[in-house]
């Protein structure tokens, strides 16, 4: 799981710092569909800022009587941002759901649709993000890049807020699918880092020394699916029993963090052709999102250029289809290297994921970079519109080619 290379390594970064202020990176969610203003469910349009969205379902679900899996979003904010989306709500009170409002979310507009909204109801994402410290001195160099990533398509990376603060959540799903449960209890509740917080590092040295009941006290009360899973594994030295005492949706994001190192290794590989097709890819419609196979250079190749198609990696799972030829070769090759196969994907912690595809790069639609400043100094502004699923993180690491911590996408 190494460093991933850049796109325009030929070019040198500009430097820089995100997030100095939560309005420094705002995004702006773009629906799917529109709402028809009829049904039952009440689509909210919501103003969000210094909060994650589970944290704004949390709060609205409380103040409406309702649990906060009744509440539907399309996709999911990070706190570190001013962000726009939508939320829905079956049989809404109309009038007290327009007046909900704290100090970090704000309902814009009320309207009604047939259906719940579902993760992945969204077209894609609008951002805006100061980078601070540079200004009109390295605007060129700035466009430079931004051209070739306009021309090329933007490498589809998973960024790297995808593997969690101590990077290690795709470590945690390759234990879980290679069944090694004890490499996995030891990764979750020991093996401290320098810098993790001085709690949880307390509790972790105190698991690996052997220190259960002490790791106990240790962990925070918030952690609770480590102190599940310690008090499972101490009870019974048993490390399928401290797996299975883990959240669901924790493991689910643990197995999909490997999945994603997975294709970012293929995209990796692949990444000095990101916007040429070869025989045999899975290629992927950008107006329809079909994949079909690539069996003619000379028809297929012209509508890459067009960005009309792209070649695609795989999400593996039970059900992944591989391409051919050389591109099919080169993703066996990365799947042995990680000592699995696509039935190792079949009830991981009693789960299972079937697989898909997913493009090496996307376009960027209405790029823009222009310089500016405020009471905080200088900047660069980037504005853009994303698909949804992809990462402003990777446009900005080619940017700056500086590290950046995650942010919300």
């Amino acid at each position: 799981m190494t460093e991933l290379p850049y796109l325009t390594s030929d070019l040198p970064g500009i430097g820089g710092r995100i997030k100095e202020r939560i309005e420094d990176f705002r995004v702006d969610e773009i629906p799917l569909y529109p709402a028809s203003g009829q049904g039952t469910h009440a689509y909210a349009h919501v103003l969000k800022s210094g909060i994650p969205t589970s944290v704004a379902v949390d709060r609205l679900a409380r103040y409406m009587g309702v649990r906060p899996m009744d509440v539907g979003v399309a996709g999911m904010k990070d706190s570190q941002a001013v962000s726009t989306q939508w939320l829905s709500l079956e049989y809404a009170h109309i009038d007290k759901l327009k007046r909900f409002r704290d100090a970090n979310v704000k309902v814009l507009e009320v309207t009604y649709h047939t259906n719940k909204l579902r993760i992945g109801h969204l077209a894609g994402n609008r951002f805006a993000i100061r980078i601070r410290g540079v200004g009109s001195g390295q605007l060129a160099v700035a466009k430079r890049i931004l051209d070739v990533l306009a021309t090329r398509g933007v490498p589809n990376y998973f960024g790297q807020q995808r593997f969690g603060s101590r990077g290690d959540t795709g470590l945690l799903g390759a234990a879980m699918v290679r069944r090694d449960e004890e490499e996995f209890v030891q990764l979750f509740l020991g093996r401290a880092l320098p810098d993790d917080p001085p709690d949880c590092k307390a509790a972790r040295d105190a698991f690996d020394a052997g220190f259960y009941d002490r790791a106990i006290q240790r962990w925070p009360r918030h952690y609770t699916d480590q102190r599940h899973a310690l008090i499972a594994y101490k009870r019974r030295r048993n490390p399928t029993a401290a797996l299975a005492a883990v959240d669901r949706r924790l493991k689910r994001l643990f197995v999909s963090a490997f999945q994603s190192h997975i294709f970012n290794d293929v995209l990796a590989a692949r990444l000095g052709g990101i916007d040429r097709v070869m025989l045999g890819d899975l290629a992927q419609k950008e107006d329809s999102g079909g994949v079909f196979l690539v069996e003619d250079l000379a028809v297929e190749q012209p509508r890459a250029e067009r960005f009309e198609i792209s070649p695609t990696g795989p999400v593996v799972g039970t059900r992944t289809n591989f391409a051919q030829g050389e591109p099919g070769q080169l993703e066996v090759d990365v799947l042995n290297r990680y000592q699995v196969a696509p039935d190792s994907f079949e009830r991981v912690g009693g789960l299972t994921s079937k697989g898909t595809r997913r493009p090496l790069r996307f376009r960027m639609i209405d790029p823009k970079l222009t310089s500016g400043s405020d009471e905080n100094f200088q900047f660069i502004e980037l504005t853009f519109t994303a698909p949804s699923g992809c990462y402003a993180t990777v446009v900005l690491r080619e940017l700056m080619k500086a590290p950046i911590s995650g942010i919300a996408e």
